[in-house]
């Protein structure tokens, strides 16, 4: 599941992105509301989380533009706006939901987790399917066949992202921005060593083989 966090007081972003993160999500940053706007229009995210007050856009802005534009991932709004008001003003403005700071981060994630249950439901996508591999994506489980599998965060994001993307070969640079969020460092070996560690995981003790290693370029999730 990707996130799209957009809030400008970075140690409130630190905190929703490290819990995000722990809590098995997808997360990008943003502190600018302006290019917060243009990211949300031009790539996919399951949710955004979003700052009222921010530089360049700010939050009602963004959301109601991307409602024009037919983006329809569900909104929840941050705000030290409490007012009865300010809240009816960001749902009509397209938001899904409205929490005010201070705020507990239990109580974000049950909010965030009650929002994607509700849009992956209207969807129909709450799952993700493979020959005899099952991932619900709410509730983080992982089956292959009639055998439960427990992965990691890096681990699921990477079967996410495979299974998302099944049978296409993914780069290593392509899995660095999605899984790790950063450039491409011909040094590193994470992705091969994240790999190694999934398919240990998903293929092991399975006569059909569904991670394959396309040499030179990258990796697929391909029965073959």
């Amino acid at each position: 599941m990707r996130v799209l966090v957009i809030e400008d007081d970075k140690i409130i972003s630190q905190h929703l992105e490290m819990g995000l993160q722990e809590a098995g999500y997808n997360v990008q940053t943003t502190a600018d509301g302006l290019a917060a706007y243009q990211l949300a229009l031009v790539e996919n995210f399951d949710l955004l989380i979003v700052d009222v007050m921010l530089p360049g856009k700010d939050g009602f802005s963004i959301v109601e533009e991307l409602r024009l534009k037919k983006k329809e991932m569900p909104v929840l709004f941050l705000s030290a706006k409490r007012s009865i008001e300010d809240r009816i003003e960001g749902l009509q403005r397209g938001g899904d939901d409205y929490l005010v700071k201070p705020f507990s981060f239990s109580e974000l994630l049950a909010r965030c987790q009650a929002l994607l249950r509700r849009t992956q439901k209207n969807k129909d996508t709450q799952s993700l399917k493979y020959q005899d591999l099952e991932v619900d994506l709410i509730k983080r489980m992982v089956l292959r066949g009639d055998q439960q599998i427990e992965l990691k965060q890096k681990e699921f994001a990477l079967l996410e992202y495979l299974l998302r993307n099944k049978e296409q070969v993914l780069t290593k640079t392509q899995i660095l921005e999605v899984v790790w969020h950063y450039d491409f460092d011909p040094q590193t070996n994470v992705v091969d060593v994240l790999v190694c560690r999934l398919r240990n995981k998903i293929d092991r003790g399975f006569n059909k083989k569904l991670i394959r290693t396309i040499r030179g370029v990258g990796y697929a999730l391909r029965a073959e």
